[in-house]
């Protein structure tokens, strides 16, 4: 059934219907992709590394981006696809401001950068300050990502190793 589940999310916008008809897990355990589809429920982490698997199974590299904000406020992570040359992504978010993409982006300061109007705390307060990656999660396939829970923390330690991008500047700020 979950394999016949997967193969009906044949575009990124399937994708992305899929994660946003599953619940917001505020859960502080990972789940892999093969446990999102058991489970149906996912939180930002797990709906991106589910929506790279998802969408490797299109013929997309398995890629995410992680957006970084002030430090009051979540990070924020996507899963990366590209049609046309143009970057887009796929989210799980509890606020739909956070969520899909089309894949219109030049570059993918351009992609974060369309969050930024929508990446707010709480307070009212604007929190997008920068991207890191993109993260290749074919590098994770020996430690079998998309079946074992235990590899996804390789996954999110590595996010926080990566290359960091600021968006704006202390003054912007």
């Amino acid at each position: 059934q979950q394999e016949a589940q997967l193969a009906s999310l044949d575009t990124p916008a399937k994708v992305q219907q899929f994660l946003d008809s599953v619940p917001y897990s505020d859960e502080k355990t990972y789940r892999c992709p093969l446990r999102v589809g058991q489970d149906r429920k996912a939180h930002c982490f797990d709906g991106a590394v589910f929506a790279a698997a998802a969408l490797r199974r299109l013929s997309h590299p398995p890629r995410i981006l992680e957006l970084k904000s002030n430090g009051r406020d979540d990070e924020h992570l996507l899963a990366l696809f590209r049609a046309g040359g143009a970057w887009g992504g796929v989210a799980k978010s509890n606020f739909v401001g956070l969520r899909y993409r089309e894949p219109v982006y030049r570059t993918l300061r351009e992609l974060a950068m369309s969050y930024f109007e929508a990446y707010y705390n709480v307070e009212g307060e604007k929190t997008l300050r920068g991207y890191a990656g993109p993260l290749h999660l074919g590098a994770f396939d020996r430690q079998r990502w998309t079946t074992d829970d235990a590899a996804l923390d390789a996954i999110a330690r590595r996010t926080d190793e990566i290359r960091r991008f600021d968006l704006i500047t202390p003054a912007q700020a």
